[in-house]
């Protein structure tokens, strides 16, 4: 866990301007976002260094760069374990994970701790990038940042990640491809009813 941290803490600027090539691509993101936040109480996990949260707000190392420029006095920011959180259950109208799901070892575990926090009639939003289906240059990026440590543990197609989801027990009622760097399917979900 610490070589991640310290892999994150000293890549967050690199992050930002990563980032910054796919502006469009977020922008579409903050478009489809604004209207599932407004008025919600919202949960952003694996944050980064804020971007998200700063761009929806008005409509939720890293954490000291997240921290930079937070103009609201609606946003805090702290670091939690995404497998252990915090907060009692059903505490969120609306969870994001944006871009973290192909980073952690164990998804699945993360899912069901989103879930356990998020209201029953409650929204995950999880766009994340995906790499299986990329093109020739996607995969030698891709192959360029194992390099460097990013710490890359799931490899989907879109549709693969989407069927993740629904196997882990999510509903996913909307559903597009952004253009990005790597393909960035955004997933707005909710909890499958248990049988």
């Amino acid at each position: 866990m610490e070589k991640r941290k310290n892999f994150w803490d000293k890549n967050a600027g690199r992050y930002d301007r990563f980032m910054h090539k796919d502006a469009a691509a977020y922008e579409q993101l903050y478009e489809l976002l604004r209207p599932v936040v407004r008025h919600k109480q919202v949960l952003e996990l694996a944050t980064g260094t804020g971007l998200i949260a700063k761009n929806i707000v008005n409509a939720a190392a890293q954490i000291a760069q997240a921290k930079q420029g937070n103009c609201s006095a609606k946003l805090h920011f702290s670091v939690q374990d995404m497998f252990r959180l915090p907060y009692a259950d059903r505490s969120f109208d609306v969870i994001i994970v944006s871009n973290a799901l192909h980073i952690v070892p164990e998804p699945e575990k993360a899912l069901s701790e989103i879930r356990r926090v998020l209201k029953d009639d409650g929204v995950l939003v999880a766009p994340t990038f995906t790499h299986a289906d990329n093109a020739f240059f996607g995969k030698v990026k891709a192959f360029f940042m194992k390099l460097a440590g990013f710490p890359l543990h799931s490899k989907w197609t879109s549709n693969e990640y989407l069927a993740f989801l629904q196997e882990n027990g999510w509903t996913v009622r909307e559903s597009t491809v952004l253009k990005a760097s790597f393909p960035l399917p955004y997933a707005e979900c909710v909890k499958r009813e248990e049988a």
